[in-house]
């Protein structure tokens, strides 16, 4: 990975926009540390990317939470991280004959029959893949926050306008959720330029770690940058905060997946932006805000 420090980073003047990027305070949080994003909700404690863990996510006290969209045979948008539903549901007993179970093969009525939550204890039995139009409604009811990845858009061609649609019809696309509220991600380049051209004033984060030297390539589309915990330093943190995003603010560095109190306080130090973790009371913790 090659790494640039401050002094040898240029800044990049980005395109005309008028949304103002997410800031800390407007995250919800109430200390002066990295946002905590519940990852899959808080699925260290509840079966992930169900409602369940929205809900544990918001009893822990935390606003931001964060899934994965995919899309069904029939077109409907539903949230699961795995392109198969094997290991998250009971698929493949109840449709034995259908390996390998992805997702884009079973129809949306196939999917909310299965159980989501067994597999994470017997209290969770009955647990449901939520669509995304249902997963929002509870999101806006618990008065949080979302980071929205659309998941392997490569299997779903045009799934970046399905989901600008569902967020449009479900009332996610107002001033109020497009400045403090919504942030859309991906690990494709491709389909986050996607979201930003047909929306620009939607917040979008790349995840993954670029080269220093393609940073301006990303400042023309994305907000944010999100690299994995063990891929970034500190010169690397500083190169992405002397660019700005397309909507002239510098970018942002969340980081994932941080489950354990040393890995937090190590990208603390390193000046991240947002720490994404299944255990988001453990990272609070580690942070000094119990």
């Amino acid at each position: 990975m090659s790494v640039r420090t401050a002094a040898a980073t240029a800044t990049l003047v980005g395109c005309v926009g008028v949304l103002v990027v997410p800031t800390a305070a407007e995250a919800g949080r109430h200390y002066d540390g990295p946002v905590v994003v519940a990852h899959r909700g808080a699925s260290g404690y509840a079966p992930e990317n169900t409602l369940e863990a929205i809900d544990r996510a918001r009893r822990l006290g935390f606003d931001w939470v964060e899934n994965d969209v995919q899309r069904t045979r029939d077109g409907e948008l539903v949230v699961i991280h795995d392109s198969t539903l094997a290991r998250t549901t009971n698929v493949e007993q109840v449709f034995p004959h259908r390996a390998p179970w992805n997702v884009g093969d079973f129809t949306a009525t196939e999917i909310a029959g299965l159980d989501a939550g067994s597999w994470k204890g017997a209290r969770f039995a009955g647990a449901r893949v939520p669509t995304l139009a249902r997963y929002l409604e509870r999101v806006d009811h618990n008065d949080q926050s979302l980071l929205l990845e659309i998941k392997d858009p490569e299997l779903y061609p045009g799934i970046e306008r399905d989901v600008l649609r569902v967020l449009g019809r479900e009332g996610w696309l107002t001033p109020r959720h497009l400045r403090h509220r919504l942030i859309v991600q991906s690990f494709s380049a491709t389909s986050l330029r996607a979201v930003h051209y047909r929306r620009p004033d939607i917040t979008t984060a790349f995840l993954g770690t670029p080269s220093a030297g393609d940073l301006p390539r990303y400042a023309r589309f994305a907000d944010e940058i999100h690299p994995g915990r063990g891929t970034i330093s500190q010169g690397y943190v500083t190169a992405v905060h002397a660019f700005k995003g397309p909507h002239h603010k510098p970018l942002r560095v969340f980081t994932w997946t941080v489950n354990d109190a040393a890995t937090a306080r190590r990208v603390t130090a390193l000046g991240v932006d947002g720490i994404i973790t299944n255990v988001p009371d453990v990272v609070r913790g580690a942070l000094g805000d119990d």
